[in-house]
């Protein structure tokens, strides 16, 4: 994982095209049996959880016009006092429903975790309940978590580690499987889970986050120079230091 990759004002856009690439990549292995279908939800954030969205301009509260003055009132006008309202924003994110091409069931929700449902109050109760949701069926369930600032979501035992992936088959709960791994190791993959007796393909998503960062050009945008956001603890501060310089 590049934790370059992880800064809040370029984290929207990785996320969105790696969503994306996961399920070009998934749609010809599971087909003609399965369609895979790109979905999105929107959550509705304070203006204190936007300021944390550094570099994000288009999700700033920013007024067109400059404010009409407010009348002025009376000097005789008791127990009345000027001041602001809070105005939420809304932000959304995609995720992928892998759907029975016949019957149109949700078969495997996968989920790409955001700064949006990982690090903000109202964001990650609202996913949470839907995460909740989702394990209380029969629904297999794919969490992958590729940002180190945040707790992570909840699993027993803990485990630690910069990453997760997270594979729930509805069929095995409360069971199943979590892939845990640091910054210098590889994204591991895993095995999309499906209905019982079809083929399941394997997911590499170290190989299609890659690809991408070629195709985007991610390093156009990226500056090496500075430390990336959140921090690297020393040792890996070092590690990555010494591989960029090679």
């Amino acid at each position: 994982m590049d934790p370059y990759l992880e800064h809040p004002s370029l984290w929207p856009d990785v996320h969105n095209r790696l969503i994306a690439a996961i399920a070009d990549s998934l749609s010809p292995a599971v087909a003609p049996n399965y369609y895979v279908a790109l979905e999105r939800r929107a959550y509705l954030l304070m203006p204190n959880d936007l300021e944390v969205l550094v570099g994000r301009p288009d999700l700033a509260v920013m007024q067109r016009h400059p404010p009409e003055r407010l009348s002025p009132l009376p000097l005789a006008e008791a127990g009345v006092v000027e001041v602001e309202v809070l105005i939420h924003d809304e932000v959304g994110d995609n995720y992928l429903e892998v759907r029975d091409a016949v019957t149109k069931q949700i078969v495997t929700v996968l989920e790409l975790l955001s700064p949006a449902n990982k690090l903000f109050g109202q964001g990650r109760k609202d996913y949470e309940v839907k995460r909740e949701h989702i394990l209380q069926s029969q629904t297999n369930f794919v969490e992958i978590d590729l940002l180190r600032a945040g707790p992570p979501m909840a699993t027993n035992p803990a485990v630690p580690g910069d990453y997760r992936i997270l594979v729930s088959r509805g069929a095995q709960r409360p069971r199943g499987h979590l892939y845990h791994f640091n910054l210098r190791q590889p994204i591991p993959s895993f095995t999309l889970p499906l209905l019982p007796g079809d083929t399941e393909p394997s997911v590499d998503v170290n190989t299609i986050l890659h690809a991408l960062y070629e195709r985007a050009r991610f390093d156009l945008i990226i500056d090496y120079t500075q430390p990336p956001v959140p921090p690297l603890r020393d040792a890996d501060a070092e590690w990555a230091r010494a591989l960029i310089g090679s």
